[in-house]
């Protein structure tokens, strides 16, 4: 990634900012958290006593932003336009960018359970992949999901995503191996071409 795309523009929805999470956000990102420790539960590998401290948070955000401007990944929080408190709603990410022929990457997210329901992880993931294919110039978003998780399901097939498959033993998540349900965007006005 060259200088002058190191710096992150915080995305625009109709009702939200994503950011890239700055030192200043360990709290809040350590609020978040612990406020869904058991809705996340069931999607989420086992969590050590540590991921539910500040200094985790701290470091944790380091590495997410070193990632973002080496070109690794993309992990924002989301925040409520009207808010002044600045709560996290959620957050998305693009993970494991891999360029060269696949031109491609990871989609994840998750939303506050107070916030289910309500649109807003569609809005968010929209303004997202608008960036994966506009700004980062990808081809390919894989996201994945457990077969029990409906919700996700209905979000990633009112985004366009086409599934792909079946994966038996997937992930560990919730201390054991998850089948997932695989899926794809892709960019359909790609080009090789550099401007």
């Amino acid at each position: 990634m060259s200088p002058e795309q190191s710096a992150f523009t915080p995305l625009e929805t109709a009702r939200l900012r994503l950011v890239l999470p700055d030192a200043t956000d360990a709290s809040r990102l350590l609020r978040y958290y612990e406020e869904n420790k058991q809705h996340f539960a069931p999607w989420q590998e086992l969590r050590s006593d540590e991921y539910y401290t500040e200094a985790f948070w701290i470091a944790e955000i380091a590495r997410l932003q070193e990632d973002f401007v080496n070109g690794r990944s993309l992990r924002l929080v989301l925040l409520d336009k009207f808010d002044a408190a600045g709560s996290i709603l959620g957050q998305c990410s693009l993970s494991n960018i891999i360029r060269g022929a696949f031109q491609a990457c990871y989609l994840g997210y998750s939303l506050h359970h107070q916030a289910v329901g309500k649109g807003l992880m569609s809005e968010a993931l929209t303004a997202l992949i608008a960036y994966a294919f506009n700004d980062l110039r990808l081809h390919r978003i894989m996201a994945n999901y457990m077969p029990s998780n409906e919700r996700s399901a209905r979000v990633l097939q009112r985004l366009g995503f086409q599934v792909e498959g079946y994966a038996r033993d997937y992930l560990f998540l919730a201390g054991r191996w998850q089948d997932h349900i695989m899926t794809s965007l892709t960019n359909p006005s790609w080009s090789a071409s550099r401007e």
